[in-house]
């Protein structure tokens, strides 16, 4: 049988891929499939010790049965209520995609997420008044990412209860209508301030990483 494997944060920079299908004999469960795993990647073996298995999306145990078609997601352990942070930091010229972004953060702890952005204008009548038809940005690459790694601390100081927390930064020539920053902050409950901890992301981004419009 056939079966789609996600990871996700530390569990999937250990493996190097985003997802994966594996080929199982039938009746096998969750433990097997772990062995099965652990052959194609060593380097996971010692993380499934406290890794957190889900299949189609409910949380799973070693003896869980497993069936044709099945969505396993392999997530990195909880420890003291809260999964370990997770952070992703990024400077890119592809398109900034939200979802796929949401997918990467979000852990089995998370019961509440804010994404903030920043988009291109079409039209601005601000101070000069004009249309815009494209953008071309740059930015020197290592000193947004130790800034990116600043503001991190930044947020993680002023809202501890941020479990995962995105940064994400396009440059090259952005089409008006279209996201240049992205702020993703998550935590356990939606009163725990991921909206303040993502503004002031987005805010102190603006300030702090040096993108230069050509």
């Amino acid at each position: 049988m056939k079966l789609r494997i996600r990871y996700f944060t530390t569990i999937r920079n250990l493996v190097g891929v985003r997802e994966e299908t594996v080929t199982i004999p039938e009746g096998l469960q969750v433990k097997d499939l772990k062995q099965h795993l652990g052959k194609n990647h060593p380097q996971l073996i010692k993380a499934f010790d406290s890794a957190i298995f889900a299949v189609n999306r409910e949380f799973a145990f070693d003896d869980n049965p497993l069936k044709e078609g099945d969505e396993v997601a392999v997530f990195p352990p909880v420890s003291g209520g809260s999964v370990d942070h997770s952070t992703i930091l990024r400077v890119t010229r592809e398109p900034l995609d939200m979802n796929a972004l949401l997918e990467d953060i979000i852990t089995p702890a998370a019961g509440a997420a804010c994404v903030l952005t920043g988009i291109v204008q079409t039209h601005s009548e601000r101070d000069d008044p004009r249309e815009t038809a494209h953008r071309p940005r740059e930015a020197c690459n290592p000193m947004a990412e130790e800034q990116m790694e600043q503001l991190t601390r930044e947020i993680r100081e002023h809202w501890s209860s941020v479990d995962g927390l995105a940064i994400v930064q396009r440059i090259g020539d952005v089409q008006p209508g279209t996201p240049t920053i992205m702020i993703v902050c998550t935590a356990a409950y939606r009163d725990a301030e991921v909206f303040e901890a993502a503004r002031y992301g987005l805010d102190r981004l603006k300030q702090m990483v040096p993108v230069l419009e050509k």
